[in-house]
């Protein structure tokens, strides 16, 4: 591995952290709650939905500080992203974790309270500041300044952020779209999260090139072929879903999205044996230097 700045995974996002990990706190009050009442509460709730959501939410939570340190933000910008995301997250929370424990659904309210309607206009309110807030903290990773601090690792980022913009436009398609469902079997969700996924999938990948032995320009390929292989995929999971049609039924637009995911999962593989041979190389040279 080259060496690089002395920069980490999670530095100084603490309370970032805390906050990811308190929405699985919260899907592990709403999985208990699913085995021994059952999901539905009536008229509208679904604590199965606040189980995913909360989940989903608490592991973006966790991918973003895990990569906020990279970031080319100064302090105090980073600060204000920071609580300013804790906050917003708290309030996504509270109202699709109560909202539906109480039998309402959070998004679309019909027939609930003054108090029911003012938490569903808060919380569309607070979907965009997310992705607005999001954008603020994005932007910084296509500077110089951050690609020269890991260039690898910030190329994958970049591609992440890039799919992340996807999945923030899928949850604004179900916002207009008033469900998930579209078309005759159409359904966002899938765009909506594998998108997010990306944070996850893309910048894993970039780390892992960062420990083989590669040539650098090799390196950034694969991440170049993974990222734009896995961006290709979220389109056609979104043509897909335009023509009303369920991902998993086979398509031209499915198989396509099939393809393209396998792409970006060989290019994992590749890297991972790369990484191995290092391993066994090092092995090698240890095993000669104590025969000697």
């Amino acid at each position: 591995m080259d060496k690089k700045v002395a920069v980490t995974f999670f530095q100084g996002e603490k309370w970032l952290v805390l906050t990811g990990l308190l929405g699985f706190l919260l899907a592990a009050v709403c999985g208990i709650w699913v085995m021994i009442y059952g999901a539905v509460v009536l008229p509208k709730g679904d604590v199965l939905k606040a189980f995913s959501f909360d989940a989903a939410l608490g592991t973006f939570l966790l991918s973003t500080a895990a990569i906020m340190p990279f970031t080319a933000l100064s302090n105090t910008s980073r600060a204000v992203f920071r609580w300013s995301y804790i906050l917003l997250a708290l309030y996504a929370y509270f109202a699709e974790t109560v909202q539906n424990f109480r039998g309402v659904d959070p998004r679309f309210v019909k027939g609930g309270t003054d108090f029911d309607v003012w938490v569903g206009s808060i919380f569309t309110f607070v979907a965009l500041l997310l992705v607005l807030f999001y954008l603020f903290a994005a932007i910084p990773f296509f500077g110089k300044m951050a690609y020269r601090l890991r260039p690898e690792l910030i190329v994958g980022i970049r591609y992440a952020m890039i799919a992340v913009l996807f999945s923030f436009a899928a949850g604004v398609w179900i916002s207009f779209n008033a469900g998930r469902y579209f078309g005759l079997h159409g359904n966002i969700i899938w765009l909506h999260g594998l998108g997010f996924h990306a944070i996850q999938v893309i910048p894993f990948l970039a780390w892992m090139s960062e420990y083989t032995r590669l040539h650098p320009s090799i390196r950034k390929g694969l991440i170049h072929l993974s990222g734009i292989a896995f961006l290709f995929g979220l389109i056609a999971i979104g043509w897909q879903t335009y023509l009303g049609l369920p991902v998993l039924e086979w398509s031209v637009a499915s198989i396509l999205a099939l393809l393209c995911f396998l792409i970006t999962f060989a290019a994992g593989l590749l890297l991972l044996t790369q990484i191995n041979a290092v391993l066994w190389v090092k092995k090698q040279a240890e095993a000669i230097s104590h025969r000697q």
